[in-house]
């Protein structure tokens, strides 16, 4: 008689399992058809959706049923993108979005010349998941700002100095010309002398020192042999760092027409998910009668 009476409770246990998870999937089935997006969110993660948007506490505890669902989120994703993107054009007018495979979104910052790669869009958690590298050169720029400096001010002297010393490894070469004449005649000169055992360890070492000129005049040979090419790979650096700069500059205006300031902009980044959602509260009220 217990091992019946143990068995039904088994099987109402279970039967109640698999009736929550009939009603999770029939819950989200009809947001869908009811184009309830904010439903749909609350159903992927209730606990985050009432605690940032509901300013609570979930009413019941975590089951793990948008589990269900884990499978299917690059559809869930393409199908919640449309709105959302439509909202993020609104807030973020410079960030353009590119589905690159089903339910995944790379963001391009701005529509000019080269414009970046900057990152990617998650639809299902509403944020950015910005490239680290482009992100801290945007937060640097700005940064360097109150220094009347831009990103690559001081990568930009630095290799103008290099041109510049190759430059004059150039301009002196006639300089050199005839620091090596007269050296070479030296060398004859020391080669000629006449020294007591006694003055032989002189005679060397000058004729050593000569040598060592020689040696070090023939290095800046070959280096000013180099430098039209170094300079033109220099030049070529500079040209890359002033239009990494002209973006950056573009990208810094575009924040500050949308949201005034850096401090802004990343502050709208952090609540987004609950902006988002509240903005759709209003247009989903009563659109899906399934209880919570």
């Amino acid at each position: 008689m217990e091992n019946q009476e143990q068995q039904a409770n088994a099987a109402d246990a279970l039967t109640q399992v698999i009736a929550n998870k009939l009603d999770y999937l029939s819950t989200m089935q009809a947001a869908v058809q009811h184009g309830d997006d904010r439903k749909i969110y609350e159903l992927l993660d209730q606990v985050r959706y009432y605690q940032e948007v509901k300013k609570t506490r979930a009413n019941r505890s975590v089951d793990h049923l948008a589990e269900l669902v884990d499978n299917i989120h690059p559809q869930i994703s393409h199908y919640l993108s449309d709105n959302l993107i439509d909202y993020l054009g609104h807030i973020y007018p410079f960030f353009y979005y590119e589905e690159f495979t089903t339910g995944m979104f790379h963001i391009y910052f701005g529509n000019w010349w080269d414009r970046r790669l900057f990152g990617d869009l998650d639809v299902i958690n509403v944020r950015f998941e910005f490239d680290k590298t482009e992100y801290q050169k945007l937060r640097d720029s700005f940064a360097l700002e109150s220094q009347n400096q831009r990103l690559n001010t001081a990568k930009i002297e630095a290799v103008s100095a290099e041109s510049e010393k190759l430059q004059e490894l150039v301009n002196a070469q006639p300089k050199r010309d005839n620091e090596k004449a007269q050296l070479r005649d030296q060398l004859k000169e020391n080669s000629g002398k006449s020294s007591m055992p006694w003055e032989s360890g002189k005679v060397k070492g000058e004729r050593q020192e000569i040598i060592d000129q020689l040696t070090q005049l023939a290095d800046e040979d070959e280096k000013a042999l180099n430098a039209h090419k170094l300079i033109k790979e220099n030049d070529d650096k500079i040209l890359v760092l002033s239009k990494e700069d002209t973006i950056l500059n573009y990208e810094k205006q575009s924040i500050r027409d949308a949201f005034d300031d850096f401090e802004h902009f990343e502050a709208h980044n952090a609540s987004l998910y609950a902006d988002y959602l509240n903005s759709l509260l209003g247009k989903s009220e009563g659109e899906v009668t399934v209880d919570d």
